[in-house]
């Protein structure tokens, strides 16, 4: 069996929220034991809704924000020693997109610039090579030579995106992280760079970890699927099958609220959600989900889910046979 090139083991991340003179800080978990394997050439998809601590889960994977617990290896390599001991490595074997592509980019610096920064950082080719690079790069990513000496502000949101998409591959890496990377652009746009994601991991065999809160966006690009609350993976397993059935209530209630085109509200099946997303510095006991879960029980306040095996998949919650039967 193919070896992963990506291996999280409990992983926790919490920030210290207030101080004061006479109580301590409270702790806000954004990461809450999130383990998952990530193999060469797959895409895994990562959704749920804003603040359930995605970002913070792409920072953390590359090497961006310091981990409170847990561990990841990359290539079989430790990825907190990795990031510690030689970090530039560490960055050609991971690189990530962000969400705000003209935020990524140093508004002084030309395209050229700014790939060939990268570039010269890593060693990756000679100073005369350097054009001939950046401009293969660029036509890699959609862009012609035309666009070498231009600005941040002379391009629109999805050549910006283009661009950084260039400056990741500039390094060859094994793992993108993609946090939101289509989210700040418009629809059609949207459709462009999934499609030049697909292409390019044909080609290079990357593996992506693809940060998004549209299920409907992933199931165009991912392979596998992992739907995180308030910290934690609820459910993940192969996207062809979660494409048909959810066996967390959280995740079908995702999936029910996603329009899709051609099909009537009332054939797909709606789990009802009652009330607002709980604190992540005061979660529920239990089940995080359970306050707003329409199937709970005493047991689920009393008792906290493991993330166990089901049908196939892996699922944080007590009654997932029951899901999976209706």
């Amino acid at each position: 069996m193919t070896e992963p090139i990506l291996a999280a083991r409990g992983l926790r991340k919490s920030f210290s929220i207030g101080s004061g003179w006479f109580a301590a800080p409270d702790q806000l978990h954004a990461l809450n034991d999130v383990s998952f394997d990530l193999y060469p050439g797959e895409t895994l998809a990562v959704v749920g809704e804003s603040g359930c601590g995605k970002s913070t889960l792409a920072r953390c994977l590359a090497g961006l924000t310091d981990l409170t617990a847990g561990s990841f290896a990359v290539a079989g390599a430790d990825g907190r020693a990795f990031i510690r001991d030689d970090a530039l490595r560490f960055h050609r074997a991971m690189q990530i997109v962000f969400q705000d592509p003209y935020a990524s980019l140093n508004p002084r610096r030309t395209v050229r610039r700014s790939i060939a920064d990268a570039l010269r950082l890593h060693r990756m080719c000679k100073r005369e090579e350097e054009r001939a690079r950046v401009t293969d790069l660029l036509l890699q990513v959609g862009l012609s030579a035309d666009y070498l000496d231009r600005y941040p502000h002379e391009l629109s949101g999805g050549q910006r995106q283009r661009v950084c998409i260039a400056r990741a591959l500039a390094v060859e890496p094994k793992i993108l992280v993609c946090d939101e990377p289509v989210s700040a652009l418009d629809v059609s746009i949207q459709a462009q760079i999934i499609n030049l994601l697909k292409d390019i991991q044909r080609r290079r065999g990357i593996a992506y970890v693809f940060i998004s809160h549209n299920l409907a966006l992933v199931r165009q690009i991912s392979d596998r699927i992992a739907v995180m609350y308030l910290g934690e993976i609820v459910e993940i397993g192969a996207a062809a099958a979660m494409q048909r059935t959810f066996l967390h209530p959280y995740s079908r209630a995702l999936f029910a609220a996603t329009p899709v085109i051609g099909s009537r509200q009332e054939d797909r099946m709606r789990v009802p959600l009652t009330g607002d997303v709980p604190s992540p510095l005061h979660p529920p006991s239990g089940c995080h989900f359970r306050t707003r879960c329409p199937f709970a029980t005493a047991r689920c306040s009393e008792e906290k889910p493991a993330l166990r095996e089901v049908s196939g998949r892996l699922v944080r919650c007590h009654f997932a046979e029951a899901m999976s039967a209706g």
